[in-house]
This record gives structure tokens, sequence and C-alpha cells, in this order.
């Protein structure tokens, strides 16, 4: 029973991550209804910002709680400008044509920042150093809960609320839902949509590269690659959740860390990637819509 405490544990951890990209997925699907393909290589861009300001400022050399608030800070910048710039440069101007142009030009710029991201960076994975001191906060038998799995998880659910709070309670959350609706009408009525559509990307992008963070944090690994699996199973999170619903994103990721977290304990690390594939073949089967989406039917 103790482990399977600690596995819920480290699921719940580990969803929170997948939560904050799936929230990138369906903002950006809310409003576009594009697939955005490349946001998990967001998150490795957001990675590789925090890796080089880590080191910039030294901060291996004195973790504290504060390196890791700069490290953020720092990471959710600079995505959130390569999300305005893929957005301007790659996305705006197909904005009227078919939306297969779109879903096209969406695995092309991933494909782009993965190839990139090895020309720049290189190929060989690096080690993201420590930014922050690892304890133990509290034990209860073979159950322990670290300042890590702390941090990680009061990170995202901080992030959630404070997206919570801008999308309903602000205006500019008023005019995101506008724009959801119909660009059409929200332009009708002063609605900038275009600003609309760069600043939900910029938030996208912000909440990947803290995602990226966290990852680096809980598995201190950072290459080129890193974005691909852990996009696709934040995007069946989504999926699981219902693409377009917010609540659904949040509870979809959390679902998909405790399936995976259950998966490694009590079966085997080999199925960890696997399981994120058959989940999205059983929603597809049973439930398409996901577990908070809704059936929105098209004219042919």
């Amino acid at each position: 029973m103790e482990s399977f405490f600690q596995l819920l544990l480290n699921g719940t951890a580990l969803g929170s991550i997948y939560a904050l990209i799936a929230l990138g997925y369906t903002m950006v699907y809310g409003i576009l209804r594009l697939i955005n393909f490349a946001h998990g290589d967001i998150v490795m861009v957001g990675a590789y910002a925090g890796l080089f300001t880590a080191l910039s400022i030294g901060a291996s050399d004195h973790p504290t709680l504060w390196n890791f608030f700069i490290v953020l800070i720092a990471a959710m910048a600079a995505s959130a400008l390569l999300g305005l710039v893929i957005e301007r440069l790659a996305y705006r101007p197909l904005r009227h044509v078919p939306r297969l142009n779109l879903l096209i030009t969406a695995v092309g710029v991933s494909l782009l920042l993965e190839n990139l991201g090895q020309v720049v960076f290189g190929a060989t994975p690096r080690v993201f150093p420590d930014i922050m001191p690892s304890e133990t906060l509290l034990q209860f038998g073979q159950v322990a809960v670290t300042n890590q799995q702390v941090v990680v998880f009061g990170t995202s659910l901080f992030l959630m609320i404070v997206l919570e709070w801008i999308v309903l309670k602000t205006k500019l959350g008023r005019a995101m839902r506008a724009v959801s609706f119909s660009h059409e009408i929200a332009s009708l009525v002063g609605i900038p949509t275009d600003k609309i559509v760069a600043f939900t990307f910029a938030v996208g992008s912000a909440l990947a590269a803290a995602a990226g963070i966290l990852v680096c944090i809980s598995y201190p690994k950072v290459d080129p690659l890193m974005g691909v699996m852990i996009g696709m199973k934040a995007f069946v999170a989504a999926v699981l959740g219902g693409i377009g619903s917010i609540r659904g994103a949040v509870v979809g990721g959390f679902i998909m860390g405790i399936a995976e977290a259950m998966v490694v304990g009590y079966g085997s690390s080999t199925y960890r990637d696997a399981l994120a594939f058959a989940i999205l073949i059983l929603i597809l089967l049973l439930k398409p819509a996901g577990l908070f989406g809704k059936y929105q039917p098209e004219k042919v």
C-alpha cells in the first residue's frame, strides 16, 4: 500500500507537468482549431533557455529556490517570444487557408525546431544543473515527499490558477473566449483578433517552458528531441480531457501522469510510452469528444 501512495504522489507531480503542456494545446485549438504539433518542441526550447540561464548565473554553485524562480521566468519569457515569432511568421499568413495546410505547417515547424536544436545545441544530451537543493520534507513510512515534488506541483497549480483567472475574470480573457467562438463576430465588435491569437500563443508557450523546467528538475537531462514524447503525451492528455476544454486538459494531464506512474511501478517502464497511444486509441473509440468535450457538428 505504501508503494501505491508513493506512485500516486509521483504520478500527481508528473501529471501536473503534462497538464501545463496540455493547456497550451487546448488554448491554441480553442482559438484557431489548430493542433500545434510544435508545442512539444517549445518545451525543449524552454528547457535549453533555463539551462543556459542557470549556467550564466552559476545556479548550481549555490542552489536556492530563488535561482529556480529566475530560471523559470527566463525560460518562460524566451519561449513566449518564440511562440510570438512562430505565430507571426508561420501561422498568421495561413490563417485563411484550408486547415490541412496549417496542420502540415505545424508539423514542419516541429521538425524545424528539432533539427535546428541539434545544429545549435548539439545532439548530445546535457545534464541540467541543480538549481535548488533536494531534500525530503515529509516521511510516512516508505512514502517520501520531497521539496522538488512540492515545487513541481505547487508551481503547476499556481500557473493553472493564474490562467483560469485570466480566462474567466479579465477583459483579455473575455476577448479570448469571444475569438474562440467566432473570429468574424469578435472583429466586428472591435476585438483585435490578431493580438488575441498572438497572446494565446505567447501564454501557451510560456506554460510549455515552465513545464520544461519542471521536467528538468525531476529528470535532469536536456536534449533536442526531449519534447517529442512529452508533447505527444500531453496531446493525448488534452484529447482525453476534451480538446478545447481547459478543465479537461488539467484532468487529462493528471490522469495521464498517474496512469504512467502506475504502469512503471506495477508493470514495466518499457510500456510507459506505449500507454499514451493505448489511451488515445481507447478515447477515440469510446468517447471521441473526451471527458469534458462537446460534440460540434460541422456543415459539409
